[in-house]
């Protein structure tokens, strides 16, 4: 008898702690998904993924998490639309049209970041029609609540 109260008493104990932790876990929204690879120097973080356009605020980092891959760089107003073709998406600059630069991405969904200035780096491509065509691999918010630049 005494054998079966413990197994008993120790079932109730973890069904409690289950359900206390699932309630716990369930509360912490996270906003980002890490993509992971594992490398010869073992398991790194490849990539960081946006899960919730609201949850994103400044200063938050997107994609790759290595600083030193992408050699170029801009920022400006991200908005929707290539050109002709070439790009996902558009960064207004301030200078004018010829200041854009048509943006896609193998990495990160730049969707998330429609609206917002941010500071992209990648590897520029040449265009047939673009001038600067770019593939992102990381994105940091400059500001969740961006302005079209005036020229």
């Amino acid at each position: 008898m005494k054998h079966s109260l413990k197994v008993t008493l120790l079932s109730v104990i973890a069904i409690i702690v289950g359900v206390f932790g699932g309630y716990l876990l369930r509360g912490n929204k996270n906003t980002t998904t890490p993509i992971v690879a594992t490398t010869d120097s073992g398991v790194d973080i490849v990539a960081v993924v946006a899960e919730d356009p609201s949850e994103i605020k400044k200063g938050d980092v997107f994609g790759s998490q290595n600083e030193t891959i992408f050699k170029d760089s801009a920022f400006g107003y991200l908005q929707a639309g290539g050109l002709e073709g070439e790009g996902s998406h558009a960064l207004l600059r301030i200078g004018g049209k010829n200041q854009t630069v048509y943006l896609t991405s193998s990495v990160t969904d730049l969707d998330m970041f429609i609206g917002m200035e941010v500071k992209v780096w990648g590897e520029t491509f040449k265009g047939q029609k673009a001038g600067w065509l770019m593939d992102v691999g990381r994105v940091e918010v400059l500001n969740t609540k961006g302005e079209v630049p005036q020229d």
